[in-house]
């Protein structure tokens, strides 16, 4: 069942969209060979130019004035690159070596005619496009009509919009199938109150604790198979309770938008089979994940995902706006839950992006590292025999690197303003080779190469290190501008203008104490010496 669907776009201007290729997998699946003659072309150019760079302009790096800077730089540049490749080197395992078996095992289990014993659907969404919407429900329905599995599909929904989109097409296509659509409409506003609402009419009808629960959102796109590729998972180890999949965009804005969305969902891959590794991920995400439900039909799930809260020092105890992907990951961890990530089973989000999308890119930074920072605390907090090591580890160093990636650009822009005006030459060829080399190993987990994607990669990393120092102070500060622009934390009041005051005075000192460390350390700066303050007291 893959009907092509083509529409036109509100957003851009009347573009004609043929979805057929989404609909059928054609996309993921039967992409073109990515490593042609010109690509290694385009490669073969790009690392030619910095050679030549190299050789003709200025390298002040090696200048022995600079030697403890470019020693600092150094150690930090190993320690960085020597965990990204741990990452690499973990995910190449996962893939290659572990995975493998468990698909072997979970197919064998499928052949053998093993099924689930019902399958709920749980989606929530708000006046989504209808074209995404019917492709969705398209992308259900054709799961249910290959597995035969008993589906009941949950709508969580605050519009009738939504609702009489999806009963008109499954009326019209899924009479045949063992599928029963229910819907809950939303008494009051936000996500999470949808997922609960949900949860606690799952939990009324009485729900068999191994049934499996499928959180979706509105704009994911199943691809072909993806229930056959997570459900046996479950019937061959008994301790798993979540797995989370592959996630590929489409986007409709600017090209370097989607350029920019693709390589962050190739930087995931490699994270996530990395996580794998350990039986624990980042993050189960909220565009689909597939849970046991002995756990989310208890009344201390559903309350966390409709109230999540944190007490913070500067603005007391708030809730959760978004983020209900990092509660259900929370709440996991406290039960010591075994997860997964499904290398092979992918979804296809869709991404509306209207301007220029500097915009929507720094406010997605805002809400994806307002989310970790809110829930790495906790999660730290629990400590790394609970959580395992390695998966406390990489939430520690989520908090360390977004300081680090900050010193290098300091004493870039430091060293040029205050001794050799051409070092920022060299400091950008340095960073358009190493981001390139980073960004070979990122082409291995893309459907394409990109050659733009080095720089794009030190925009990313340099604007999500500041966008995450900026939201340490300000973590009750939540918007979300593709859902319906919700926003919480925003008040005007004399109160919360005092403490926009304080995290504005915290976040200068923070950020003053980074450069006033660096510039010492690096020699940039000299503290002043005993004599001369005694000379400057005596005059």
């Amino acid at each position: 069942m893959a009907i092509g669907i083509s529409v036109k776009s509100s957003i851009n201007h009347g573009e004609n969209r043929d979805y057929h290729g989404v609909a059928s997998g054609e996309i993921y699946y039967d992409h073109p060979k990515k490593w042609t003659p010109q690509i290694f072309f385009k490669i073969y150019l790009y690392f030619a130019v910095c050679f030549l760079l190299v050789i003709y302009v200025p390298n002040t790096i090696w200048n022995p004035d600079l030697k403890v800077i470019t020693i600092t730089l150094g150690a930090l540049g190993i320690w960085r690159y020597s965990w990204w490749f741990v990452h690499v080197i973990r995910s190449e395992i996962y893939q290659h070596r572990r995975f493998p078996k468990i698909r072997e095992a979970a197919e064998k289990c499928w052949r053998s005619g093993w099924r689930p014993r019902h399958v709920h659907f749980m989606m929530t969404t708000f006046r989504e496009r209808r074209d995404t919407t019917e492709l969705v429900v398209q992308s259900i329905c054709r799961e249910v009509r290959e597995t035969g599995i008993p589906t009941t599909l949950w709508l969580g929904s605050g519009d009738a919009y939504d609702e009489n989109i999806m009963m008109e097409y499954l009326r019209q296509n899924a009479e045949d199938l063992p599928l029963e659509f229910v819907m809950i409409r939303q008494n009051v506003s936000g996500k999470r109150m949808a997922i609960g609402l949900v949860l606690r009419a799952m939990s009324r009808r009485g729900i068999h604790k191994d049934d499996l629960i499928v959180f979706m959102d509105g704009d994911a796109i199943l691809a072909p198979g993806i229930l056959r590729k997570c459900c046996p998972l479950f019937a061959t180890d008994e301790k798993l309770q979540a797995v989370t999949t592959d996630e590929e965009v489409i986007c409709y804005g600017p090209k370097w938008v989607q350029s920019w969305l693709t390589m962050r969902f190739a930087q995931r891959r490699i994270a996530m089979q990395s996580h794998a590794m350990s039986n624990k991920v980042l993050t189960l995400t909220g565009r689909m994940s597939v849970f046991r439900a002995n756990h989310l039909t208890r009344y201390k799930f559903i309350r966390m995902l409709e109230a999540d809260h944190l007490q913070h020092w500067l603005w007391g105890k708030f809730r959760f706006l978004s983020g209900d992907d990092k509660s259900t990951w929370y709440y996991m961890l406290t039960q010591n839950a075994k997860m997964l990530y499904v290398s092979d089973a992918l979804v296809y989000t869709v991404e509306e992006v209207e301007g220029s999308g500097i915009e929507r890119m720094t406010q997605n930074f805002r809400r994806w590292s307002g989310n970790m920072l809110r829930n790495g605390t906790r999660a730290l907090k629990l400590g790394p025999k609970k959580v395992g090591f390695f998966i406390w580890w990489c939430v520690m160093d989520q908090r360390l690197a977004m300081w680090t990636m900050l010193v290098s650009p300091i004493v870039a822009v430091a060293v040029t303003l205050l001794k050799y005006p051409q070092y920022i030459v060299a400091y950008f060829i340095w960073i358009a080779i190493s981001r390139m080399a980073l960004s070979l190993f990122l082409f291995r987990y893309s459907k394409a190469v990109h050659i733009e994607w080095p720089f794009i990669l030190y925009f990313n990393q340099l604007l999500n290190a500041a966008v995450k120092v900026y939201c340490l102070a300000r973590l009750s500060k939540q918007r979300w501008t593709n859902r319906g622009d919700q926003s919480s934390g925003l008040s005007e009041s004399f109160a919360d203008k005092m403490r926009d005051l304080m995290a504005a005075y915290v976040t200068t000192v923070w950020v003053t104490a980074l450069v006033i460390s660096v510039l010492f350390y690096t020699s940039l700066a000299k503290m002043p010496g005993l004599h001369s303050v005694v000379v400057i007291g005596a005059g």
